[in-house]
């Protein structure tokens, strides 16, 4: 049995004494959100010069200006943001640079990939790892997610390690010491399933941004740019990938909620996919949601601002769920499936089963075999189970918080969780 989580001190967090050290270093740092401090960071990392077309500086200067510009972010906290910012800057040149000496590259075919699609905390992740262990299917761990495109001239290390990965691996072992208890909520191991939207962080797109600081002046910016070039740009780094590992066109298993309100343009950009969205009480996603991102505020927060997240999250959460509602016939009934968050959590294997037969695919001896061995090695809760106290840390009822939600509960046969 996993062990019970109880985050008493969400509010008001105790720092034990890596975390203090940690913030503590983090002021001493001066981080320049400039443009030039950033591309002069990247073109150093990576020896090459040319971005490609510039359209992305401007995406770039509405996050180096909110986030520059943020004085309630600690100095640990911008250093990383800026960081984030500098690998997706190094991540553009590299892959420019590939695709300009390589633009047979762009002739992959990226052939009926199927598509997990739902709410953050909805099980999206369980199931494209859990469908990760299946062979016949070609996914996409963390590490590869951060740097698509190995740096020019670096070889491996001399334990043969991709020193791709390592890198990973050593911030995942620096957050684990920061925000010990994400492992629980969160993982972010290299070799866990990551989300394709990852690969649009070098286009300096996607709502993926809103996850690393509060930013709302970057989601207005994002509700009102058309998605569909920075899907392009996504499906031309998946076919990086695939011609990586040697242009075998097997089938892609991607997921990510974004998709849940940019069906239309998932749809023009995968127009053979198979789509399975998985539906989840919205308190329950809610109460996760902003119980994981308070307690990673702890670190990147001079003061925890539940408050904001309450006002923030709710009203993402319902566009996410209004996207879905509008267009789901994008995808019609022989091209997708409907997954209720607590059937697959109770037979994970029958929701396999509906999903195999979908997907067209046999679910034989041998790969149910797999799958049940992932299972078991996986259970739900294996790094311990969070135990959530919305009324006591974010002041509101789980009937409150539902009443903005009727129009998605009333289309689909959701379980209530959360009472």
């Amino acid at each position: 049995m996993s062990s019970a989580i109880d985050i008493d001190d969400l509010a008001e967090p105790q720092l034990n004494e890596a975390q203090r050290q940690a913030l503590a270093w983090g002021e001493t740092l001066a981080v320049d959100f400039s443009e030039e401090a950033i591309f002069a960071a990247a073109r150093a990392t990576t020896g090459l010069q040319d971005f490609g077309a510039d359209d992305f500086r401007e995406r770039l200067k509405v996050l180096r200006e909110e986030w520059g510009g943020c004085d309630a972010l600690t100095g640990l906290h911008r250093f990383v943001l800026q960081g984030y910012l500098i690998r997706y800057a190094c991540n553009r040149l590299l892959i420019h640079d590939l695709l300009t000496r390589h633009p047979e590259i762009r002739e992959q075919p990226i052939l009926a990939p199927v598509i997990v699609v739902g709410l953050p905390r909805s099980g999206t992740t369980h199931l494209v790892n859990l469908l990760g262990a299946d062979p016949r299917f070609q996914s996409m761990p963390l590490w590869e997610s951060y740097e698509p495109v190995p740096r020019v001239g670096e070889a491996l290390l001399a334990n043969g390690v991709d020193p791709r990965y390592q890198r990973a691996a050593d911030a995942w072992a620096q957050m684990q010491q920061t925000v010990p208890l994400l492992a629980a909520m969160h993982p972010l191991d290299p070799d866990h399933i990551h989300e394709e939207l990852e690969l649009m962080g070098p286009d300096f797109a996607s709502y993926s941004f809103e996850w690393l600081a509060h930013s709302p002046r970057w989601r207005d910016h994002y509700y009102a740019t058309d998605q569909r070039p920075h899907y392009e740009y996504m499906k031309d780094v998946l076919r990086i990938l695939q011609w990586r590992r040697g242009g075998v066109p097997k089938r892609w298993i991607l997921k990510c909620p974004q998709h849940l309100e940019q069906l239309p343009a998932l749809k023009r950009t995968f127009p053979d996919a198979t789509v399975i969205v998985t539906h989840r009480d919205p308190v329950a996603v809610l109460q996760s949601t902003m119980t994981m991102l308070g307690y990673n505020q702890r670190i990147g927060r001079k003061r925890v601002d539940l408050a904001a997240l309450l006002d923030y999250w709710p009203e993402r959460i319902e566009h996410l769920l209004r996207g879905c509602v509008r267009d789901r016939a994008k995808f019609d009934a022989a091209v997708s499936l409907d997954v209720m968050f607590h059937e697959f959590m109770a037979d994970p294997m029958a929701t396999l089963e509906r999903v195999y037969a979908r997907i067209g695919m046999p679910l034989d001896q041998a790969t149910q075999t797999r799958l049940q061995a992932y299972l078991a090695d996986h259970p739900r809760g294996k790094d311990g189970q969070v135990r959530y106290h919305l009324t006591q840390d974010f002041g509101v009822t789980a009937t409150e918080l539902r009443a903005r939600f009727g129009f998605y509960l009333e289309r689909y046969p959701i379980k209530i969780e959360v009472i």
